[in-house]
Protein backbone atom coordinates (compact mmCIF):
# COMPACT_ATOMS: atom_id res chain seq x y z
CA UNK A 1 0.00 0.00 0.00
CA UNK A 2 2.79 2.44 0.87
CA UNK A 3 4.62 1.66 -2.37
CA UNK A 4 1.48 2.33 -4.39
CA UNK A 5 0.96 5.64 -2.59
CA UNK A 6 4.52 6.77 -3.34
CA UNK A 7 4.21 5.65 -6.94
CA UNK A 8 0.97 7.59 -7.30
CA UNK A 9 2.54 10.69 -5.79
CA UNK A 10 5.48 10.56 -8.22
CA UNK A 11 3.22 9.95 -11.21
CA UNK A 12 0.98 12.83 -10.18
CA UNK A 13 3.93 15.16 -9.84
CA UNK A 14 5.21 14.10 -13.26
CA UNK A 15 1.82 14.74 -14.86
CA UNK A 16 1.59 18.17 -13.29
CA UNK A 17 5.08 19.05 -14.45
CA UNK A 18 4.46 17.74 -17.96
CA UNK A 19 0.85 18.56 -18.82
CA UNK A 20 -0.96 20.14 -15.93
CA UNK A 21 0.66 23.56 -16.22
CA UNK A 22 0.16 26.25 -18.83
CA UNK A 23 2.77 26.75 -21.50
CA UNK A 24 5.76 28.94 -20.70
CA UNK A 25 4.32 31.77 -22.76
CA UNK A 26 1.02 31.80 -20.83
CA UNK A 27 2.31 33.83 -17.90
CA UNK A 28 5.35 35.73 -16.76
CA UNK A 29 7.53 35.05 -13.73
CA UNK A 30 9.64 37.63 -11.96
CA UNK A 31 12.58 36.67 -9.81
CA UNK A 32 10.90 38.02 -6.69
CA UNK A 33 7.69 36.19 -7.56
CA UNK A 34 9.59 32.91 -7.82
CA UNK A 35 11.35 33.61 -4.52
CA UNK A 36 8.04 34.40 -2.82
CA UNK A 37 6.50 31.12 -3.94
CA UNK A 38 9.54 29.14 -2.84
CA UNK A 39 9.52 30.90 0.55
CA UNK A 40 5.94 29.79 1.13
CA UNK A 41 5.97 26.28 -0.34
CA UNK A 42 9.52 24.92 -0.63
CA UNK A 43 9.66 21.55 1.22
CA UNK A 44 13.26 22.00 2.38
CA UNK A 45 12.39 25.30 4.04
CA UNK A 46 9.18 23.99 5.60
CA UNK A 47 11.05 20.95 6.91
CA UNK A 48 13.68 23.22 8.45
CA UNK A 49 10.92 25.20 10.19
CA UNK A 50 9.52 21.98 11.64
CA UNK A 51 12.99 21.08 12.83
CA UNK A 52 13.29 24.49 14.49
CA UNK A 53 10.01 23.94 16.33
CA UNK A 54 11.33 20.59 17.54
CA UNK A 55 14.48 22.26 18.90
CA UNK A 56 12.25 24.72 20.78
CA UNK A 57 11.11 21.82 22.94
CA UNK A 58 14.58 21.47 24.43
CA UNK A 59 13.93 24.53 26.61
CA UNK A 60 10.78 23.24 28.39
CA UNK A 61 12.55 19.90 28.74
CA UNK A 62 15.41 21.65 30.52
CA UNK A 63 13.03 23.73 32.64
CA UNK A 64 11.28 20.56 33.76
CA UNK A 65 14.20 20.13 36.17
CA UNK A 66 12.58 22.78 38.39
CA UNK A 67 9.17 21.13 38.40
CA UNK A 68 7.71 18.36 40.58
CA UNK A 69 6.91 14.86 39.41
CA UNK A 70 3.83 13.03 40.65
CA UNK A 71 3.41 9.29 40.36
CA UNK A 72 0.83 6.77 41.50
CA UNK A 73 2.11 3.37 42.60
CA UNK A 74 -0.12 0.41 43.29
CA UNK A 75 0.27 -3.25 44.10
CA UNK A 76 -2.11 -6.18 44.60
CA UNK A 77 -0.56 -9.40 45.94
CA UNK A 78 -1.97 -12.86 46.46
CA UNK A 79 -0.07 -15.33 48.69
CA UNK A 80 -0.65 -19.02 49.33
CA UNK A 81 0.36 -20.33 52.80
CA UNK A 82 0.90 -24.11 53.06
CA UNK A 83 1.21 -25.87 56.46
CA UNK A 84 1.80 -29.61 57.10
CA UNK A 85 3.82 -29.47 60.35
CA UNK A 86 2.36 -29.59 63.87
CA UNK A 87 1.69 -26.22 65.35
CA UNK A 88 -0.57 -24.59 67.88
CA UNK A 89 -3.19 -24.04 65.18
CA UNK A 90 -2.56 -27.44 63.59
CA UNK A 91 -1.53 -29.90 66.41
CA UNK A 92 -1.98 -32.99 64.23
CA UNK A 93 0.18 -31.67 61.41
CA UNK A 94 -2.53 -32.04 58.78
CA UNK A 95 -1.90 -30.51 55.38
CA UNK A 96 -3.60 -27.15 55.06
CA UNK A 97 -3.44 -24.28 52.50
CA UNK A 98 -4.43 -20.70 53.28
CA UNK A 99 -4.67 -17.77 50.82
CA UNK A 100 -3.95 -14.14 51.73
CA UNK A 101 -4.62 -11.18 49.43
CA UNK A 102 -3.19 -7.75 50.16
CA UNK A 103 -2.86 -4.47 48.32
CA UNK A 104 -1.54 -0.94 48.61
CA UNK A 105 -1.56 2.32 46.66
CA UNK A 106 0.68 5.35 47.07
CA UNK A 107 0.87 8.84 45.59
CA UNK A 108 4.41 10.18 45.54
CA UNK A 109 5.45 13.78 44.81
CA UNK A 110 9.12 14.60 44.26
CA UNK A 111 10.15 18.25 44.16
CA UNK A 112 13.78 18.94 43.25
CA UNK A 113 15.43 21.52 45.49
CA UNK A 114 19.01 21.47 44.26
CA UNK A 115 20.51 19.47 41.38
CA UNK A 116 24.07 20.76 41.35
CA UNK A 117 23.12 23.63 38.98
CA UNK A 118 22.19 21.02 36.33
CA UNK A 119 18.87 22.70 35.53
CA UNK A 120 20.42 26.16 35.29
CA UNK A 121 23.16 25.02 32.91
CA UNK A 122 20.80 22.78 30.93
CA UNK A 123 18.47 25.72 30.37
CA UNK A 124 21.33 27.93 29.20
CA UNK A 125 22.50 25.22 26.82
CA UNK A 126 18.99 24.65 25.46
CA UNK A 127 18.40 28.36 24.90
CA UNK A 128 21.70 28.61 23.03
CA UNK A 129 20.72 25.60 20.92
CA UNK A 130 17.44 27.31 20.05
CA UNK A 131 19.29 30.46 19.00
CA UNK A 132 21.71 28.40 16.92
CA UNK A 133 18.83 26.56 15.28
CA UNK A 134 17.18 29.85 14.36
CA UNK A 135 20.35 30.94 12.61
CA UNK A 136 20.49 27.60 10.82
CA UNK A 137 16.91 28.19 9.71
CA UNK A 138 17.96 31.55 8.28
CA UNK A 139 20.84 29.82 6.51
CA UNK A 140 18.41 27.32 5.00
CA UNK A 141 16.13 30.17 3.96
CA UNK A 142 19.05 31.92 2.28
CA UNK A 143 20.10 28.71 0.51
CA UNK A 144 16.59 28.11 -0.81
CA UNK A 145 16.27 31.69 -2.08
CA UNK A 146 19.73 31.49 -3.63
CA UNK A 147 18.73 28.23 -5.35
CA UNK A 148 15.78 30.13 -6.80
CA UNK A 149 18.12 32.81 -8.13
CA UNK A 150 20.37 30.18 -9.68
CA UNK A 151 17.47 28.27 -11.21
CA UNK A 152 15.85 31.46 -12.52
CA UNK A 153 19.02 32.78 -14.13
CA UNK A 154 19.98 29.37 -15.53
CA UNK A 155 16.64 29.10 -17.31
CA UNK A 156 16.72 32.72 -18.42
CA UNK A 157 20.26 32.43 -19.82
CA UNK A 158 19.59 28.94 -21.18
CA UNK A 159 16.69 30.18 -23.27
CA UNK A 160 18.86 32.96 -24.66
CA UNK A 161 21.62 30.49 -25.50
CA UNK A 162 19.16 28.20 -27.28
CA UNK A 163 18.06 31.14 -29.42
CA UNK A 164 21.70 31.98 -30.21
CA UNK A 165 22.48 28.38 -31.09
CA UNK A 166 19.44 28.15 -33.34
CA UNK A 167 20.48 31.33 -35.11
CA UNK A 168 23.96 29.90 -35.53
CA UNK A 169 22.57 26.68 -37.02
CA UNK A 170 20.35 28.68 -39.36
CA UNK A 171 23.27 30.85 -40.48
CA UNK A 172 25.49 27.82 -41.09
CA UNK A 173 22.73 26.04 -42.99
CA UNK A 174 22.59 29.05 -45.27
CA UNK A 175 26.37 28.94 -45.56
CA UNK A 176 26.27 25.25 -46.57
CA UNK A 177 23.66 25.98 -49.24
CA UNK A 178 25.70 28.88 -50.57
CA UNK A 179 28.84 26.76 -50.58
CA UNK A 180 27.11 24.01 -52.54
CA UNK A 181 25.86 26.53 -55.08
CA UNK A 182 29.32 28.03 -55.53
CA UNK A 183 30.83 24.57 -55.75
CA UNK A 184 28.41 23.68 -58.52
CA UNK A 185 29.62 26.61 -60.58
CA UNK A 186 33.26 25.88 -59.77
CA UNK A 187 33.98 28.93 -57.63
CA UNK A 188 35.11 26.88 -54.62
CA UNK A 189 36.32 23.36 -53.96
CA UNK A 190 34.80 20.36 -52.20
CA UNK A 191 37.06 21.19 -49.24
CA UNK A 192 35.19 24.46 -48.68
CA UNK A 193 31.85 22.60 -48.69
CA UNK A 194 33.19 20.01 -46.24
CA UNK A 195 34.39 22.75 -43.90
CA UNK A 196 30.92 24.34 -43.89
CA UNK A 197 29.20 21.00 -43.32
CA UNK A 198 31.56 20.12 -40.44
CA UNK A 199 30.97 23.47 -38.78
CA UNK A 200 27.18 22.99 -39.20
CA UNK A 201 27.34 19.58 -37.51
CA UNK A 202 29.35 21.12 -34.66
CA UNK A 203 26.75 23.87 -34.25
CA UNK A 204 23.89 21.37 -34.20
CA UNK A 205 25.66 19.40 -31.45
CA UNK A 206 26.11 22.60 -29.46
CA UNK A 207 22.39 23.30 -29.86
CA UNK A 208 21.49 19.84 -28.61
CA UNK A 209 23.78 20.25 -25.58
CA UNK A 210 22.28 23.65 -24.81
CA UNK A 211 18.73 22.32 -25.07
CA UNK A 212 19.59 19.39 -22.83
CA UNK A 213 21.12 21.69 -20.23
CA UNK A 214 18.07 23.94 -20.41
CA UNK A 215 15.76 20.97 -19.78
CA UNK A 216 17.82 20.10 -16.70
CA UNK A 217 17.65 23.70 -15.51
CA UNK A 218 13.87 23.73 -15.97
CA UNK A 219 13.62 20.54 -13.87
CA UNK A 220 15.67 22.19 -11.11
CA UNK A 221 13.46 25.28 -11.31
CA UNK A 222 10.35 23.14 -10.82
CA UNK A 223 12.00 21.38 -7.88
CA UNK A 224 12.89 24.64 -6.13
CA UNK A 225 9.95 26.89 -7.04
CA UNK A 226 7.17 24.35 -7.54
CA UNK A 227 5.99 25.22 -11.05
CA UNK A 228 7.32 25.47 -14.58
CA UNK A 229 9.01 28.75 -15.45
CA UNK A 230 6.91 31.19 -17.41
CA UNK A 231 8.25 34.09 -19.40
CA UNK A 232 11.31 35.29 -17.52
CA UNK A 233 12.86 38.74 -17.55
CA UNK A 234 16.30 39.98 -16.61
CA UNK A 235 16.02 40.94 -12.91
CA UNK A 236 17.25 44.05 -11.21
CA UNK A 237 20.67 43.76 -9.69
CA UNK A 238 20.83 43.26 -5.96
CA UNK A 239 21.56 46.26 -3.75
CA UNK A 240 25.00 45.53 -2.39
CA UNK A 241 27.35 47.11 0.17
CA UNK A 242 29.51 49.92 -1.23
CA UNK A 243 32.81 48.10 -0.70
CA UNK A 244 34.35 44.75 0.14
CA UNK A 245 35.31 45.96 3.62
CA UNK A 246 31.75 47.03 4.29
CA UNK A 247 30.50 43.61 3.16
CA UNK A 248 32.99 41.89 5.47
CA UNK A 249 31.89 44.02 8.41
CA UNK A 250 28.24 43.17 7.84
CA UNK A 251 29.01 39.47 7.48
CA UNK A 252 30.94 39.51 10.76
CA UNK A 253 27.86 40.83 12.54
CA UNK A 254 24.89 38.96 11.04
CA UNK A 255 26.04 36.01 8.91
CA UNK A 256 23.77 33.11 10.03
CA UNK A 257 26.47 30.47 9.84
CA UNK A 258 28.79 32.53 11.99
CA UNK A 259 26.12 33.35 14.56
CA UNK A 260 24.92 29.74 14.65
CA UNK A 261 28.40 28.51 15.48
CA UNK A 262 28.77 31.21 18.15
CA UNK A 263 25.58 29.96 19.83
CA UNK A 264 26.79 26.36 19.54
CA UNK A 265 29.93 27.44 21.37
CA UNK A 266 27.78 28.89 24.16
CA UNK A 267 25.75 25.68 24.33
CA UNK A 268 28.84 23.48 24.63
CA UNK A 269 30.28 25.76 27.34
CA UNK A 270 27.08 25.34 29.36
CA UNK A 271 27.27 21.59 28.76
CA UNK A 272 30.41 21.56 30.90
CA UNK A 273 28.34 22.78 33.83
CA UNK A 274 25.71 20.14 33.12
CA UNK A 275 28.34 17.40 33.30
CA UNK A 276 29.94 18.88 36.43
CA UNK A 277 26.58 18.76 38.22
CA UNK A 278 27.12 15.03 38.64
CA UNK A 279 29.92 15.81 41.11
CA UNK A 280 27.82 18.11 43.31
CA UNK A 281 25.22 17.30 45.99
CA UNK A 282 21.54 17.13 45.15
CA UNK A 283 18.47 17.59 47.32
CA UNK A 284 14.79 16.99 46.86
CA UNK A 285 11.57 17.08 48.84
CA UNK A 286 9.36 13.99 48.78
CA UNK A 287 5.75 13.83 49.89
CA UNK A 288 4.04 10.45 49.99
CA UNK A 289 0.54 9.30 50.86
CA UNK A 290 -0.02 5.55 51.28
CA UNK A 291 -3.08 3.39 51.78
CA UNK A 292 -2.64 -0.35 52.33
CA UNK A 293 -4.68 -3.40 53.22
CA UNK A 294 -2.79 -6.48 54.44
CA UNK A 295 -5.87 -8.66 54.07
CA UNK A 296 -8.40 -7.50 51.53
CA UNK A 297 -11.05 -9.81 52.94
CA UNK A 298 -10.80 -8.30 56.40
CA UNK A 299 -12.08 -4.76 56.94
CA UNK A 300 -9.92 -4.29 60.03
CA UNK A 301 -6.52 -4.84 58.42
CA UNK A 302 -6.14 -1.59 56.43
CA UNK A 303 -4.08 1.46 57.32
CA UNK A 304 -3.15 4.83 55.85
CA UNK A 305 -0.02 6.94 56.20
CA UNK A 306 1.41 10.22 54.95
CA UNK A 307 4.99 11.48 55.05
CA UNK A 308 7.13 14.40 53.98
CA UNK A 309 10.87 13.94 53.73
CA UNK A 310 13.86 15.96 52.63
CA UNK A 311 16.47 13.86 50.86
CA UNK A 312 20.09 14.80 50.26
CA UNK A 313 22.50 12.89 48.06
CA UNK A 314 26.24 13.56 48.10
CA UNK A 315 28.28 11.71 45.46
CA UNK A 316 31.62 10.45 46.74
CA UNK A 317 32.92 8.41 43.84
CA UNK A 318 31.12 7.58 40.58
CA UNK A 319 33.62 5.07 39.17
CA UNK A 320 35.31 7.87 37.21
CA UNK A 321 32.33 8.23 34.84
CA UNK A 322 31.39 11.80 35.74
CA UNK A 323 35.00 12.99 35.68
CA UNK A 324 35.34 11.60 32.16
CA UNK A 325 32.08 13.28 31.11
CA UNK A 326 33.35 16.64 32.38
CA UNK A 327 36.61 16.23 30.47
CA UNK A 328 34.66 15.27 27.35
CA UNK A 329 32.43 18.33 27.67
CA UNK A 330 35.46 20.60 27.98
CA UNK A 331 36.96 19.15 24.81
CA UNK A 332 33.64 19.64 22.99
CA UNK A 333 33.62 23.27 24.08
CA UNK A 334 37.19 23.69 22.85
CA UNK A 335 36.24 22.10 19.56
CA UNK A 336 33.35 24.53 19.14
CA UNK A 337 35.60 27.53 19.78
CA UNK A 338 38.06 26.33 17.14
CA UNK A 339 35.24 25.65 14.67
CA UNK A 340 34.02 29.21 15.23
CA UNK A 341 37.36 30.48 13.94
CA UNK A 342 37.09 28.15 10.95
CA UNK A 343 33.58 29.33 10.10
CA UNK A 344 34.65 32.97 10.39
CA UNK A 345 37.44 32.37 7.90
CA UNK A 346 35.13 30.52 5.54
CA UNK A 347 32.56 33.32 5.67
CA UNK A 348 35.27 35.86 4.91
CA UNK A 349 36.38 33.77 1.94
CA UNK A 350 32.82 33.45 0.63
CA UNK A 351 32.26 37.21 0.87
CA UNK A 352 35.52 38.04 -0.92
CA UNK A 353 34.93 35.40 -3.59
CA UNK A 354 31.40 36.51 -4.44
CA UNK A 355 32.41 40.20 -4.34
CA UNK A 356 35.24 39.69 -6.81
CA UNK A 357 33.10 37.47 -9.03
CA UNK A 358 30.45 40.19 -9.14
CA UNK A 359 32.97 42.93 -9.96
CA UNK A 360 34.72 40.76 -12.53
CA UNK A 361 31.45 39.82 -14.24
CA UNK A 362 30.56 43.51 -14.56
CA UNK A 363 33.86 44.23 -16.28
CA UNK A 364 33.44 41.23 -18.57
CA UNK A 365 29.99 42.46 -19.60
CA UNK A 366 31.43 45.83 -20.63
CA UNK A 367 34.14 44.14 -22.68
CA UNK A 368 31.86 41.56 -24.27
CA UNK A 369 29.46 44.23 -25.48
CA UNK A 370 32.36 45.73 -27.40
CA UNK A 371 33.43 42.25 -28.47
CA UNK A 372 29.98 41.35 -29.82
CA UNK A 373 29.71 44.60 -31.77
CA UNK A 374 33.17 44.14 -33.24
CA UNK A 375 32.54 40.48 -34.08
CA UNK A 376 29.29 41.38 -35.84
CA UNK A 377 31.03 44.05 -37.91
CA UNK A 378 33.85 41.63 -38.69
CA UNK A 379 31.42 38.95 -39.83
CA UNK A 380 29.58 41.39 -42.07
CA UNK A 381 32.87 42.51 -43.62
CA UNK A 382 34.17 38.97 -44.15
CA UNK A 383 30.91 37.93 -45.79
CA UNK A 384 31.10 40.85 -48.22
CA UNK A 385 34.74 40.04 -48.99
CA UNK A 386 33.75 36.39 -49.44
CA UNK A 387 31.20 37.40 -52.03
CA UNK A 388 33.91 39.43 -53.76
CA UNK A 389 36.20 36.39 -53.76
CA UNK A 390 38.87 37.80 -51.46
CA UNK A 391 37.95 35.65 -48.45
CA UNK A 392 37.69 31.88 -48.08
CA UNK A 393 34.84 29.81 -46.69
CA UNK A 394 36.92 29.08 -43.59
CA UNK A 395 37.28 32.83 -42.95
CA UNK A 396 33.50 33.19 -42.92
CA UNK A 397 33.08 30.17 -40.65
CA UNK A 398 35.67 31.45 -38.20
CA UNK A 399 34.05 34.91 -38.11
CA UNK A 400 30.67 33.28 -37.45
CA UNK A 401 32.13 31.20 -34.64
CA UNK A 402 33.78 34.21 -33.02
CA UNK A 403 30.48 36.11 -33.06
CA UNK A 404 28.60 33.25 -31.42
CA UNK A 405 31.32 32.74 -28.82
CA UNK A 406 31.26 36.41 -27.87
CA UNK A 407 27.44 36.36 -27.62
CA UNK A 408 27.54 33.26 -25.41
CA UNK A 409 30.20 34.90 -23.25
CA UNK A 410 28.01 37.98 -22.82
CA UNK A 411 24.94 35.94 -21.83
CA UNK A 412 26.92 33.91 -19.31
CA UNK A 413 28.56 37.01 -17.85
CA UNK A 414 25.18 38.65 -17.33
CA UNK A 415 23.95 35.51 -15.59
CA UNK A 416 27.06 35.25 -13.43
CA UNK A 417 26.77 38.87 -12.33
CA UNK A 418 23.23 38.47 -11.05
CA UNK A 419 24.00 35.16 -9.34
CA UNK A 420 27.18 36.56 -7.77
CA UNK A 421 25.29 39.59 -6.48
CA UNK A 422 22.74 37.44 -4.66
CA UNK A 423 25.48 35.09 -3.54
CA UNK A 424 27.15 38.07 -1.90
CA UNK A 425 23.87 38.94 -0.18
CA UNK A 426 23.74 35.38 1.17
CA UNK A 427 27.36 35.54 2.31
CA UNK A 428 26.75 38.65 4.39
CA UNK A 429 23.37 37.42 5.67
CA UNK A 430 21.00 39.70 3.74
CA UNK A 431 19.39 37.14 1.41
CA UNK A 432 16.32 36.62 3.58
CA UNK A 433 12.70 37.32 2.79
CA UNK A 434 12.66 40.23 5.21
CA UNK A 435 15.90 41.81 4.02
CA UNK A 436 15.10 41.37 0.34
CA UNK A 437 11.59 42.71 0.84
CA UNK A 438 9.49 39.80 -0.40
CA UNK A 439 5.75 40.36 -0.29
CA UNK A 440 5.00 37.35 1.92
CA UNK A 441 4.06 36.76 5.56
CA UNK A 442 7.39 36.43 7.37
CA UNK A 443 7.75 33.23 9.40
CA UNK A 444 8.43 34.09 13.04
CA UNK A 445 10.12 31.28 15.03
CA UNK A 446 9.59 33.25 18.24
CA UNK A 447 5.86 32.52 18.11
CA UNK A 448 6.20 28.78 18.64
CA UNK A 449 8.99 29.26 21.18
CA UNK A 450 6.87 31.48 23.41
CA UNK A 451 3.96 29.09 23.07
CA UNK A 452 5.87 26.05 24.35
CA UNK A 453 8.53 27.49 26.68
CA UNK A 454 6.46 27.41 29.86
CA UNK A 455 3.99 24.74 28.83
CA UNK A 456 3.53 22.22 31.65
CA UNK A 457 1.15 19.76 30.01
CA UNK A 458 -0.33 18.86 26.63
CA UNK A 459 0.80 17.11 23.45
CA UNK A 460 -0.92 19.25 20.83
CA UNK A 461 1.32 20.94 18.23
CA UNK A 462 0.98 22.99 15.06
CA UNK A 463 2.47 21.11 12.13
CA UNK A 464 2.84 21.67 8.40
CA UNK A 465 2.62 18.43 6.39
Amino acid sequence: MKRNWVKGLLCGAAMIAATGLPSASAWADTLFGAMEKAYATNPSLNAARAGQRAVDEQVPQALSGWRPTVTVQGEVKSESLVANQPSLDNPDGDYRQDRNESGNMAIVLNQPLFRGFRTVESTKSAEAQVDASRQNLLETEQQVLFNVVQAYMNVYAGRQLVVLRKQDVKALEAQVRASNERFQVGEITRTDVAQAEARLAESRNALIETQTRLAQDVAFYIQVVGNEPGKLSYPKLAKLPPSLNAALDIAGQINPRLLAQAFVELATTSAVGVARAGLLPSAQLQAKALTADTDIGDDNTGFRSASVAAQVSIPLYEAGLVYSQVREAKQRASQSRIELIEVARDVRRAVAESWNTYIGAGQIIVNTKTQVQAAQLALNGVQQEYQAGTRTTLDVLDAQRELVQSQVLQVNAEKVRVVAGYQLLAAIGHLTAQEVGLDVPIYDPEENYLRVRNKWIGTGVKTVD
